[in-house]
């Protein structure tokens, strides 16, 4: 992983094995990042995406491997526990025109991925609603 500041934004290169959750995860600590907003492209030869279930307060995920453009990556940075927490969204699709989209658990680039961080002043935290089973956004 490369990045650079440009005022504000951070512009972020990521390189073939990259993987693009835990990269980001490792920018945040280092530039102590609390909140911020999360776009990107580029592509992938391994990916898991997930729909989350709220009866069964759970993801069902779906593990791709081959090759795939990364044709929308968007999220936001928070905190929970004092620690940076993504949550991530991708769209991606196959030589064959398939899409395939969801919350992103992981990704492995193959080529490139161009991802841009812009953070939002302050932090945003996260905290568990056992109603739902999930960590919502709070602030």
């Amino acid at each position: 992983m490369e990045y650079r500041k440009f005022g504000d934004i951070y512009a972020v290169r990521l390189a073939p094995g990259d993987e693009v959750c835990s990269s980001l995860l490792a920018l945040c600590k280092q530039e102590k990042l609390g909140a911020g907003t999360v776009s990107g492209i580029g592509a992938a030869g391994r990916a898991t995406l997930g729909v989350y279930r709220v009866a069964e307060q759970g993801y069902v995920s779906r593990s791709l491997e081959g090759e795939f453009e990364i044709a929308s990556l968007a999220g936001n940075i928070s905190r929970q526990a004092g620690q940076p927490y993504l949550h991530l969204h991708a769209t991606l699709s196959d030589a064959d025109g398939g899409v395939y989209a969801g919350h992103l658990s992981e990704a492995y680039i193959s080529a490139t991925a161009e991802i841009f961080i812009t953070p939002l002043q302050g932090e945003l935290g996260r905290e568990r609603d056992e109603q739902l089973g999930i960590n919502l956004l709070v602030w």
